[in-house]
């Protein structure tokens, strides 16, 4: 079944028990969600569909000069900066070492600027003139490669797709604060 296929008729995802109790069905050892059980490797088959969307997005932006990577940085630190660097590695969830390094390029070719705060440890990113218009030169095609993948995938299932990262995702959350007593 095509990956496109399986996302389409996949159940909706349930809302994350709130108690032991609730995972359980008469029988304690039974969970109420073992109707079904995934077959294979979830993050195999996760990663396999990120590349297919990487190289998808990838194809229409190379036209700029851009990785989809690189983009979606200055996405960001648009929206956002300017910003210290701890704070957009947060946002877009990602750790500091591949935030400084992924804002080297951008630099270099000028587009967002890295400057020293008040002391040595606080830094500043902003993106510059040069970096909205080559940000919106790239909106185009990332507006493309959007459009065609709704095309491709089907709307109905982009949109449950979307919901179905942000349910994971707030219970990654969920888990995290957990973790860490918050």
């Amino acid at each position: 079944m095509s990956p496109a296929r399986s996302l389409q008729t996949a159940p909706p995802m349930s809302k994350a028990p709130s108690t032991p109790a609730a995972t359980t069905s008469a029988t304690p050892s039974a969970p109420v969600e073992s109707r079904a059980k995934p077959s294979g490797c979830s993050n195999f088959k996760l990663r396999q569909l990120m590349r297919r969307v990487s190289q998808h997005y990838d194809t229409q932006l190379a036209k700029t000069g851009l990785k989809t990577t690189q983009y979606s940085l200055l996405s960001h630190v648009a929206r956002l900066g300017p910003i210290r660097p701890s704070e957009l590695a947060q946002a877009m969830t990602i750790d500091a070492s591949t935030l400084t390094r992924n804002l080297k390029p951008l630099a270099a070719a000028g587009w967002v600027t890295v400057t020293a705060g008040s002391d040595a440890r606080c830094h500043t990113v902003a993106i510059t003139p040069v970096g909205r218009d080559k940000r919106q030169e790239a909106q185009r095609y990332w507006k493309a490669a959007q459009t065609s993948l709704n095309d491709v995938l089907g709307v109905d299932t982009v949109i449950a797709l979307h919901a179905l990262i942000d349910r994971s995702l707030e219970r990654f959350s969920a888990l995290d604060s957990a973790a860490s007593g918050g």
